[in-house]
């Protein structure tokens, strides 16, 4: 049995001892107490165990190496707090005057159809797929057919739960599988999209890679991705603990700049058309706007739930709630570090955000040439 094999088999009977059977059909605070708690300690634990306040290369190079198995754990305890807060869809989004907060994701996610020039008919790749959110939506609006792919069980077993509940079987799939080494034969899709998950993995270059080999020539690859914009500076202690807090509380490796990003691309063959961040605007109401405690920014009344549960009020209520559910063995051990770690990411995220540091939202669209040899 190889290793990755043999790490895949590992990760599917820890997800089944933490979630219990019927896993796809939890939500929310359902799921959240219904978790064995050994097994959610030590997701806490190894989700946490590379992030102890070091910034130096040292420990910047065992998360990287520790990426799959890190990912992994993250969204094992991350994912019914994102439920709760944000919906299916797990991304942000702009946001016009007047328009409520659901309104937004779904048009953040129809202009990346548009612009990958998702048709009907065409096979589509959804690189970390989520709970399926962004497949449903724009599997409905092209009339395409998308896999999804994922590395954590849990996710792709809500994924698949939804995609029955809402009658679309037949378009949409969902798989297990490390997008650093995609299983995948090459030139199987015809566009290739990810929203806020290639940020997850130790290079850029190394997912673009498997990217690139899987779609077809003349296909499209458009992904909103996270990276630290021209203004940050790396060597400015400011900036980096910025950097760090978006890492902590997002299971991710590294925060790379923009220009890695865009290197990459290039690197591995694509010949990129669209680079272009959504969040360097002056939008009446901010991408980041849901983690803030400002009222002011609410469009409708159907926003002010979820604007709740996503505020820095609501999330500190949330956090006092989950800590005394657990001191009272409500909640499985280890859920409140969890609570802190997603609440010291949306202070980086606002942060960065209001300083223009970090984008969630850099959009690329770039093509496999036509002549390009497997």
């Amino acid at each position: 049995m190889s290793d990755a094999t043999e790490l895949r088999r590992r990760q599917a009977e820890f997800s089944k001892e933490l979630h219990g059977d019927d896993i796809g059909s939890k939500t929310g605070v359902s799921a959240f107490l219904s978790k064995n708690r050994s097994a959610q300690k030590e997701a806490v634990t190894k989700y946490l165990k590379h992030w102890d306040g070091k910034v130096d290369k040292d420990a910047e190079d065992r998360r990287l190496e520790d990426y799959n198995e890190s990912t992994h754990s993250y969204y094992n305890v991350v994912t019914d707090f994102y439920e709760y807060g944000w919906g299916s869809s797990f991304h942000f989004s702009r946001y016009y005057k007047g328009e409520n907060f659901f309104a937004a994701m779904a048009r953040h996610e129809h202009y990346l159809a548009y612009k990958a020039g998702i048709q009907k008919g065409d096979l589509v790749l959804d690189v970390g797929c989520g709970v399926g959110g962004p497949a449903r939506e724009i599997s409905r609006f092209t009339g395409c057919n998308i896999i999804g792919l994922n590395n954590n069980d849990y996710q792709i077993a809500k994924a698949k739960w939804y995609s029955k509940k809402y009658h679309l079987e037949d378009q949409l799939d969902f798989v297990k599988g490390d997008f650093m080494n995609m299983d995948f034969e090459p030139n199987t899709f015809d566009k290739v999209y990810a929203i806020e998950a290639t940020c997850h993995a130790p290079s850029l270059e190394g997912v673009y890679g498997q990217i690139y080999k899987v779609l077809k020539p003349g296909g499209t690859f458009a992904v909103y991705e996270w990276v630290m914009t021209e203004r940050y500076d790396e060597s400015n202690p400011k900036h980096r603990k910025i950097a760090y807090e978006i890492e902590i509380g997002d299971g991710i490796p590294k925060m790379f700049h923009v220009d890695v990003a865009k290197q990459a691309l290039t690197n591995v063959g694509f010949e990129v058309s669209v680079a272009q961040d959504l969040a360097d605007n002056d939008d009446e109401v901010p991408w980041y706007y849901p983690l803030t405690g400002e009222w002011k920014y609410v469009q409708t009344l159907t926003d002010l739930g979820t604007f709740f549960r996503t505020s820095f009020f609501g999330r500190k209520f949330t956090s006092a709630m989950v800590s005394l559910m657990e001191k009272v063995g409500i909640a499985p051990e280890g859920s409140s570090k969890v609570t802190n770690a997603l609440e010291e990411a949306a202070i980086g995220l606002v942060a960065g955000g209001r300083e223009k540091l970090f984008t969630p939202m850099m959009l690329f669209v770039a093509k496999k040439p036509l002549d390009a040899s497997d």
